[in-house]
């Protein structure tokens, strides 16, 4: 702590570094007989605000014999000062360093915090690499939507979590516990550790290659690991753990509020969308829990504000008399509910005049294309009648303000799409004229992300556009939006080109990642630190090229890096959607009771939830 003080007025927002937080726990150290840093590789802010670190360290810590902390990526400030000083990397709550933990556990939400990871390890003193760890090492594992294409970090990482981990972790630290009792060393735990379903061991696979670079086969080294492993599925997300006492951030947090969990997964489809597959099937929590939750939580922390999550929150069935009851409840409190997501239809802005009538903010759309052609490529399942409808809606009951978000890069995408998402703008805009919005209030924000193709998708099979192209498409777009009342907002996609060869990446991108880290490369998710060059470098050392891996077009028969992971949707259900995507063919939403065949129910053995909807999609 000494140290800490030295150093601490030397940087940006000290209050990332110290801890004791309201609701943070400090357990006794000897009295855990398993100690498990859970590791976010990006700052506090984005960390702090993420659910999954909030339930799994209500999970471990309310076990008698376990204990989680917290650590978070420093900033280079901070970065500097710690190894200027020889301060290791350490935890939050007891200012350990990490070092001193049984377990390290990272949650990999996004590739470009890869960088990260590795640093994490060096600045806590680790080798980052798993075979040059020995028994003294915590044993790093990962979990979180990359760990489903885990290959680029598998040399660096012990064992991968695939799936939700409220169930597989506990019976992980039972197993540790007990291997830890008898004395049993690191290979004989894995091993172990290995026969959880959920549980993968990259060390405990052979890869092979074919001359041209793509991957002949994986295959496990022992006969009793599974060739495939499954992700692990929580069936009951109404009984599952959740934090009614969740930490409140010293400093303001990207989101900053009450995270109620409605509803987990989403089976509307979208091809492009790998959280669809990952959280399948949709398993809705009982309206009453979800108001004791509420209640539970702004009592503990003071929030003045209950965000109802979920991939698709306007799709929670009883998500209207939820609204109401909450707000009957909490609005006299001054206490507002917001959604992060809306469906572009009507019934989402009837849902928004509710939720917003305490405070009011702006609406937030996901059209993703620009034409109905490439909607259907993609699955969307909305028209543009859908989106006019929803903003002159919201128009007329007071918003000024409306952000659309779309991609480009899309297979098969046209200048005749692109040109649809500047037509789609304008209409909006007009929408908002045509219902007597202020000239000097209106407001409407265009965002396009590069598309980027994932593994378990659709489009996995999917090269993703030149870099040369997406760049001459968001100068295109550009010059179309150069429209009063019209902001366009895009980001350099050099950053998605590299997002995209680590997405489909294998495991020779290890020493891409480890000599990128050495140059340098920290926080590549952040456009004031996103070092181009020195990842070009770093491919170039390695003797590989990010082109072959970003722009790389696989046949349906042919072994993709990531095919040893099941993410319970087949194979062949994601080959059959990527030809209904090329040949514009829709498919409908398995909640509306037919069954599209994507073989997950079966294979995780559960009940499908099936809802009747009305023409308008209620």
């Amino acid at each position: 702590m000494q140290q800490l003080e030295k150093i601490l007025p030397q940087v940006q927002k000290p209050a990332r570094y110290i801890g004791g937080e309201w609701n943070s726990v400090k357990k006794d150290w000897d009295k855990a007989k398993v100690r498990t840093a859970f590791a976010f590789p990006d700052v506090y802010e984005v960390g702090m605000s993420y659910l999954g670190l909030q339930i799994l360290y209500h999970l471990v810590n309310q076990r008698e014999d376990s204990l989680m902390e917290r650590v978070f990526a420093p900033w280079a400030d901070m970065e500097h000062l710690m190894r200027q000083e020889k301060i290791p990397l350490y935890t939050l709550e007891s200012h350990r360093s990490v070092k001193e933990f049984d377990i390290l556990a990272f949650t990999l939400q996004y590739e470009m915090t890869f960088t990260n990871i590795l640093n994490m390890m060096d600045m806590a003193g680790m080798p980052v690499r798993s075979a040059d760890r020995d028994e003294n090492m915590p044993l790093v594992i990962a979990g979180g939507p990359c760990a489903f294409n885990p290959e680029p970090l598998a040399d660096f990482i012990d064992l991968f979590i695939l799936g939700e981990g409220e169930e597989v972790l506990p019976e992980m630290l039972d197993v540790y516990i007990e291997a830890k009792e008898k004395s049993i060393g690191r290979e004989e735990l894995l091993y172990q550790l290995a026969q959880l379903q959920g549980v993968y061991v990259p060390s405990f696979y052979n890869v092979e290659y074919f001359e041209s670079g793509r991957v002949k086969a994986v295959t496990p080294k022992y006969s009793d690991v599974p060739k495939v492993v499954n992700k692990r599925l929580l069936k009951d997300v109404d009984k599952a753990p959740f934090p009614t006492h969740p930490i409140v951030p010293s400093i303001g947090a990207v989101h900053d509020r009450v995270m109620l969990e409605v509803q987990r997964g989403c089976t509307r489809g979208c091809r492009f969308c790998q959280a669809g597959v990952l959280y399948r099937p949709v398993r809705e929590k009982d309206p009453q829990t979800l108001l004791k939750q509420a209640e539970d939580i702004v009592a503990n922390t003071g929030y003045d504000e209950i965000s109802l999550t979920s991939l698709s929150t306007a799709d929670y069935s009883k998500v209207r008399p939820l609204i109401t009851a909450l707000l009957d409840r909490h609005a006299g409190k001054g206490v507002n509910v917001s959604l992060p997501s809306l469906r572009v239809d009507a019934f989402s802005v009837d849902m928004a005049k509710e939720v917003q009538k305490v405070r009011r903010s702006s609406l937030t759309f996901a059209p993703e294309a620009g034409t109905q052609r490439l909607r259907d490529v993609i699955n969307k399942g909305v028209t543009e009648e859908n989106l006019i409808n929803a903003v002159t809606g919201a128009f007329a009951a007071g918003w000024h303000s409306i952000k659309l978000y779309f991609m480009i890069g899309l297979p098969t995408e046209t200048y005749e799409d692109l040109d649809g998402i500047a037509s789609l703008a304008q209409k909006v805009v007009k929408a908002g004229l045509d219902q007597g919005v202020s000239r000097k209030r209106l407001k409407v924000t265009v965002s396009a992300s590069s598309f980027v193709p994932k593994s378990h998708t659709a489009f996995q099979w999917e090269p993703q556009d030149t870099l040369e192209e997406l760049r001459a498409k968001q100068r295109y777009l550009k010059d179309k939006l150069k429209v009063k009342f019209i902001n366009f907002n895009y980001h350099d996609s050099a950053t998605s080109f590299m997002e995209a060869a680590l997405a489909k990446g294998d495991r020779r991108l290890g020493d891409v990642l480890q000599r990128a880290v050495g140059m340098g490369c920290r926080f590549d998710g952040w456009d004031e630190c996103f070092q181009y060059d020195k990842w070009l470098q770093a491919y170039e050392d390695a003797g590989l090229d990010p082109k072959w891996y970003a722009y790389q077009l696989y046949d349906y028969d042919e072994t993709l890096p990531w095919d040893h992971i099941d993410a319970g949707v087949s194979k062949r259900y994601l080959a059959m959607e990527h030809k209904r995507a090329l040949q514009e063919q829709v498919t409908t939403d398995c909640r509306d009771g037919k069954c599209p065949g994507c073989g997950l129910c079966p294979s995780m053995e559960i009940e499908p939830l099936v809802l009747g909807r009305d023409d308008n999609g209620v």
